[in-house]
């Protein structure tokens, strides 16, 4: 059993040694974390451990602090943009398998996926993930590259994507390389699980079946230049507790190797997927307040960290989540090819959040949350160890509410209804005195003058 540098023998010795912190212990454990440079994973580990509702309560205080002083009150959306249901791998949680016959298989063209890239854009969507099956064998990169130059050349009035994550199979350095040049984003691979047994177990055959090529992609992917990665676990396969503790090994070894660790981490749970028992009853099933503790713990510990959340999760869960950590949402998803133009084919779980973008963006106004298209730091090379040197020592608020307050209010002028319009502006006018420096502010009204004549893409 060959784990890479995922220590499982430690993990299980943590596991069953590690005691939870009391009141005097985890004080100063949040003490610590408040200094928003993160804690060391052996206090991470301690927080695993926390029960006490009330200790979980102060976790939660301490996570939405730091939230709120790192990130603000922005919040940012994307979509998840599926290009293909064929796969060849054999996952027991998903309805992409291989064997399952009782969903229809399909692969946009070109011309289908310029449909569904209008239906986003028109919308107002400015990001989106690229998300393809593993069933396209050789020609894999080659489609994936000309779907990129697709979605990119797609506009719609003033709207366009502006940026595309990217979430295909592992390969190798030479072939992330190419993926590098056709200007992607993030490179997204989620490991789904690091506990090697349950890997084994729910990865029946296929090339994702090779535990180690899967776990290694991120090195390969910043060896070849790829400084934006995102990692993900989802929950509900293993005990959530190995699967933290993994993860942060994960990211301690990127950042020993590289200089820096992991862009974000995605934090989905197993929903129900069509011909798929594992996903209907999970093996280690995560429940809300355990769930709410998973994302204090990741916000506390890795604080520059962008947390995202799919909506596999209500419009509930969600709104608890804001206060937890989390930086980035999808909004209107669809996980089914042809999804946005059309609906005539399965999905790939169940969605926990149906609503419109639009939906959506209201109610993150009335949580007083800006809804931020913003692309800036990506287009101006502001990624990787470069974005971390302006966020730790808190920089990057300078660059995060003003151009989220710009690309909300292009969304307000060419999209929003008109409540979501009236709501929008007066949230804007208020956040305004929240941009640090008189200066920026100064600026940042003036570009928001500019959209309303009619400018669009204005960023600092």
């Amino acid at each position: 059993m060959n784990t890479g540098f995922i220590d499982q023998e430690k993990i299980y010795r943590y596991l069953e040694e590690t005691t939870p912190p009391n009141a005097e212990e985890l004080a100063k454990i949040l003490t610590h974390a408040r200094e928003m440079q993160g804690i060391s994973f052996e206090e991470a580990e301690r927080l695993l451990m926390v029960e006490d509702p009330a200790h979980l309560e102060k976790m939660f205080e301490v996570a939405n602090y730091i939230k709120t002083e790192i990130y603000g009150s922005r919040l940012v959306l994307f979509a998840p943009l599926y290009l293909s249901s064929f796969c060849r791998n054999e996952c027991l949680y998903c309805a992409f398998k291989k064997s399952n016959s009782m969903i229809p298989r399909r692969t946009l063209t070109q011309e289908e996926i310029e449909k569904e890239v209008e239906a986003l854009v028109s919308q107002g969507h400015k990001r989106v993930l690229l998300v393809s099956g593993e069933g396209l064998g050789k020609n894999a990169l080659d489609y994936t590259i000309e779907s990129l130059k697709t979605i990119y050349s797609v506009k719609v009035g003033k709207g366009e994507i502006r940026r595309v994550n990217v979430n295909v199979a592992a390969m190798e350095v030479e072939d992330f390389k190419k993926l590098k040049d056709a200007k992607i984003g993030t490179y997204q691979l989620f490991q789904e699980t690091y506990h090697y047994d349950t890997y084994k177990k729910m990865h029946v055959s296929g090339p994702k079946s090779d535990y180690l090529y899967h776990l290694t992609a991120m090195d390969r992917a910043m060896e070849a230049g790829i400084d934006d990665v995102g990692v993900g676990i989802l929950f509900g396969l293993a005990d959530y507790r190995f699967e933290i503790m993994a993860l942060l090994q994960h990211i301690r070894h990127l950042e020993d190797r590289f200089g820096f660790g992991v862009h974000t981490i995605s934090v989905p749970r197993l929903e129900p997927a069509t011909n798929s028992d594992v996903s209907c009853n999970p093996p280690h099933p995560v429940d809300d307040e355990t769930f709410k503790k998973i994302l204090a713990i990741l916000r506390i510990t890795i604080p520059y960290t962008g947390l995202i959340l799919s909506t596999r999760e209500t419009a509930e869960m969600r709104r608890d989540a804001l206060r937890l950590g989390i930086s980035q949402i999808s909004a209107g998803s669809r996980t089914n090819p042809g999804g946005y133009s059309e609906s005539d084919s399965a999905e790939q779980f169940s969605l926990g959040d149906h609503r419109s973008l639009d939906a959506v963006i209201k109610d993150i106004i009335e949580m007083k949350h800006i809804p931020s298209f913003c692309t800036g730091c990506y287009r101006l090379g502001r990624t990787g160890a470069d974005f971390m040197d302006l966020a730790k020592p808190g920089l990057i608020k300078h660059y995060c509410l003003p151009n989220a307050l710009t690309t909300f209010k292009e969304y307000l002028i060419n999209y929003a209804s008109a409540k979501t319009q009236a709501d929008g502006e007066k949230l804007i006018e208020e956040m305004i005195s929240e941009i640090p420096g008189k200066d920026v502010q100064e600026r940042t009204r003036k570009m928001l003058k500019a959209i309303e004549n009619g400018s669009t893409d204005l960023y600092v």
